[in-house]
């Protein structure tokens, strides 16, 4: 553990508490894309099957139940306790064009070809692309509540700071997982517009916008 991967953490954490307070206390998931909740869900369920077989420590076992439980919670959400409040029309992404390529790349590149190392390698090739039905969501509205764009930032800060864990790792342990880095900065490249425009706009009380 490494202070990156800590604050990384505990920003993914931030990220997914402010989600879950917005629809709670709004008592609506407008704005929200549940297609990008729906992947999320599948990513943390396909990478912490390990949960099943193997014992890290209690900070890492209790992350990932939070993971998992937290994504459920928020489709449970989105689609059933204020399904009547969620923007179906502007939610149109075709998540397939993610799914299939992904699933695709991961039995073809991986570490292992076994089932737990292709699902896990799955879910970081698929973390990397989730972000972009809410964003397509956000372009299609052409605006963003303040609170969703607290979301997106904690949520791309924490992929940001990763890439400095994978880092310190390499210098300091010698460990390398270039699908791990690749996926990273890939998922960090599609927030750089975002960044600018939260820095730019958020931050100085205006509403955020993306070019439609």
């Amino acid at each position: 553990m490494n202070i990156f991967r800590l604050t990384g953490d505990l920003s993914h954490l931030a990220a997914i508490i402010i989600l879950l307070l917005k629809i709670w206390k709004s008592r609506s998931c407008a704005g929200i894309s549940g297609k990008s909740q729906i992947l999320f869900a599948i990513v943390f369920t396909t990478r912490y099957l390990d949960l099943l077989s193997t014992f890290i420590s209690l900070y890492n076992t209790s992350m990932k139940v939070i993971y998992i439980g937290c994504a459920y919670a928020t489709v449970y959400l989105i689609y059933v306790k204020f399904r009547a409040t969620y923007d179906g029309n502007h939610d149109s992404f075709r998540v397939e064009f993610l799914v299939v390529p992904v699933g695709g790349l991961a039995v073809l590149i991986n570490h292992s070809f076994s089932p737990l190392e292709i699902l896990w390698t799955f879910s970081i090739y698929l973390e990397s692309v989730a972000i972009l039905p809410q964003l397509f969501m956000i372009s299609k509205t052409g605006e963003a509540e303040t609170i969703t764009t607290h979301y997106l930032f904690c949520l791309g800060m924490y992929r940001t700071l990763y890439l400095f864990n994978w880092v310190w790792r390499f210098y300091f342990e010698g460990f390398f997982d270039m699908i791990a880095i690749v996926a990273g900065l890939v998922q960090t490249v599609l927030y750089c517009d975002f960044f600018y425009l939260y820095v730019t706009k958020v931050l100085k009380g205006k509403k955020l916008s993306l070019p439609a």
